[in-house]
């Protein structure tokens, strides 16, 4: 049966159709309150005639599809199945960004930590949040107040020493035996709960409890830190009832297209103030049907979402609008629209984001170069960092077969390289071919001396490796007691970006993103200059080892030669004025002969 009969008997009822290809695979998942009726349509002369309606029907080989008793239902499972299948000729969501959320762990030592990724693991999580570093700033406020603490240690046994946090006042040091109780700690987690679930009255009653309680017991120390703690959480709670009277949560869409390449931007209003906004970019869209475009994306966007706002703007109305309103307003059990502005201030705000997205479009695809400043914050979004990292470290191994071991360290800061901050390193303690322990002898050195100098640490570590160096590096960095230094390696090949803590949701960035491009930079000169450190030291080895064996010529004239010719193959190819003006004419007739020795010359 072909496809033209499969269509014509399809019933005119509500559901999903699924196009495949001649190898079975799903290319085009598509939604209906007739199937029979938008399946035909397919094959109208007009459709045939647009170029993606008449690709995909040309690659189509295969037609299944699956009954449902409404649109909604329809709208529901085209998303699940799109999402299943990544179908290519679909409008697939792809975006830079994913937003983070504050995970509080479920284990004996609870820790709370940012994430942009949940799992069904028995840990509380709560956001999402935008802009993104709210996050960051509600888990360090944790730290400074609450002292719960977000490192990677094993908790489940006792160390012999605290970290850093624990000095600066930042966690209980659960870590180590003594230093707190179980019911400290767990009182502690208590509040951090009441925090982010926001009962702030809540939190701010048992702190004031707590507060003359310890008061009557003349615990004055302790009364004070928790009246300076309870006069905070107030202040936060009326902040949080004077933007609530603000306005509505509104999200708002836009796209600047010149097919196959689109960008979208989407901003995020909260109480009636712009809080964050999305890039998202397509470059493999063969026409834009606005439209379509729209209704496939929101749908993608919020059936899943957490939160879903108010009101949803976009430039056009579609078909299936109705039906996903009605869908999304039973998800978030308070009315949601999808509206398209025409005038008045909601006018205005949609123009600016559409300029907005021409501007991502320009930056994108015809690569404006953006600011040191805009890429630090990128960089922060892209890896979940808990700041926008003003400097970053990076290091690589290099060796041939474990000989001649070197280590180079680059310094990108500010937006560009700082050569004048470049180290190397020769590997002194380890043996054979181990790139684990070179990287975690070169991490200790470099960052025990910063200690020791009483230095800061940089906004970024970067390791030029997988997952093995990453750990070696992190291993280093927690003796020293840098626990919570933020840490990333980049592996070769697959490009994927690991960020220490959250090794299960590597960063896949696409081959446009310009914070790839950054890291794939800095990586780079990393592993040529240790590349060059290496091939120095073993051009350095060969040449002493073969003048060593000259008469008559020394240490310091080898050093002479091995600054001014670098290699072997330079020392033998110089000229006799070149080598006299090098070492003096002495040496040079010494050097001379013995290259031009029969025995020397055959060996050569």
């Amino acid at each position: 049966m072909d496809l033209r009969e499969k269509v014509a008997q399809l019933p005119a009822e509500p559901g999903v159709y699924l196009y495949k290809d001649a190898s079975g695979r799903v290319i085009y998942v598509g939604k209906a309150k007739s199937l029979r009726h938008r399946v035909r349509s397919y094959f109208s002369e007009d459709k045939l005639a647009d170029i993606k309606t008449g690709t995909l029907i040309s690659e189509a080989t295969d037609l299944d599809h699956i009954l449902v008793d409404n649109e909604k239902e329809a709208l529901a499972l085209e998303n699940n199945l799109i999402k299943q299948y990544q179908p290519r000729f679909n409008i697939l969501l792809r975006d830079d960004k994913t937003y983070p959320y504050v995970k509080l762990t479920r284990e004996r030592f609870p820790r709370v930590y940012v994430t942009r990724r949940l799992r069904k693991d028995g840990a509380t999580y709560f956001g999402p949040f935008f802009p993104a570093n709210l996050a960051h700033r509600l888990v360090h406020f944790i730290h400074r107040h609450f002292q719960v603490p977000s490192c990677k240690l094993d908790l489940t046994r006792f160390h012999p020493k605290p970290c850093l946090q624990y000095h600066i006042h930042r966690c209980l040091g659960p870590c180590v035996e003594g230093l707190t109780t179980d019911e400290a700690f767990a009182g502690a987690v208590r509040d951090t709960r009441l925090f982010l679930e926001g009962r702030h009255g809540d939190l701010a009653r048992e702190l004031r409890a707590r507060m003359e309680a310890a008061s009557a017991e003349t615990r004055f120390e302790e009364a004070a830190g928790l009246r300076d703690l309870l006069s905070t959480v107030e202040e936060i709670e009326e902040r949080q009832k004077v933007a609530a009277a603000k306005g509505d949560d509104i999200d708002i869409l836009a796209s600047y297209a010149e097919p196959p390449l689109v960008a979208l931007n989407l901003f995020h209003l909260r109480h009636g103030q712009v809080v964050d906004r999305r890039e998202f970019f397509w470059e493999d869209q063969l026409a834009f049907d606005p439209p379509e475009f729209y209704s496939s994306l929101l749908q993608q966007l919020y059936l899943d979402a957490q939160y879903i706002p108010t009101e949803i703007h976009v430039p056009v109305d579609f078909e299936d609008r109705e039906a996903l309103e009605e869908l999304l307003s039973e998800k978030r059990n308070r009315k949601v629209e999808i509206r398209t502005p025409q005038r008045g201030q909601k006018k205005a705000l949609f123009d600016m984001v559409e300029n907005n997205a021409k501007h991502s479009f320009e930056a994108r695809f015809r690569v404006l170069k953006p600011s040191s400043r805009a890429i630090r914050e990128a960089l922060q979004e892209a890896l979940n960092l808990p700041s926008a990292p003003e400097r970053i470290e990076c290091f690589d191994i290099s060796h041939i077969q474990g000989t001649d071991k070197v280590a180079s360290m680059v310094v990108w800061e500010d937006g560009r390289m700082k050569k004048a901050d470049y180290r190397k390193f020769i590997i002194r303690t380890v043996v054979g071919n181990d790139d684990f322990a070179s990287m975690r002898e070169v991490v200790s050195r470099r960052y025990g001396r910063l200690k020791e100098e009483g230095k800061p640490m940089p906004g970024l570590v970067l390791i030029d490796g997988g997952l093995g160096q990453l750990h070696a590096a992190a291993e280093s960095l927690e003796a020293l007691g840098f626990a919570d230094q933020p840490l990333a390696s980049i592996a070769k090949r697959e490009e994927i970006i690991y960020v220490y803590g959250q090794e299960d949701e590597p960063v896949v960035l696409d081959r446009f993103s310009p914070i790839l491009h950054l890291v794939q930079s800095i990586r780079d000169e990393a592993h040529r200059f240790a590349v060059t450190f290496h091939r120095s030291r073993r051009n350095a080895r060969a040449l002493t080892s073969e003048l060593d064996q000259i008469p008559g010529v020394g240490a310091k004239t080898v050093t002479k030669l091995l600054k001014q010719f670098g290699s072997l193959e330079l020392v033998r190819a110089a000229s006799d004025e070149e080598l006299a003006a090098s070492v003096g004419p002495a040496a040079a007739r010494r050097i001379q002969a013995h290259y031009r020795t029969p025995e020397t010359v055959r060996e050569g």
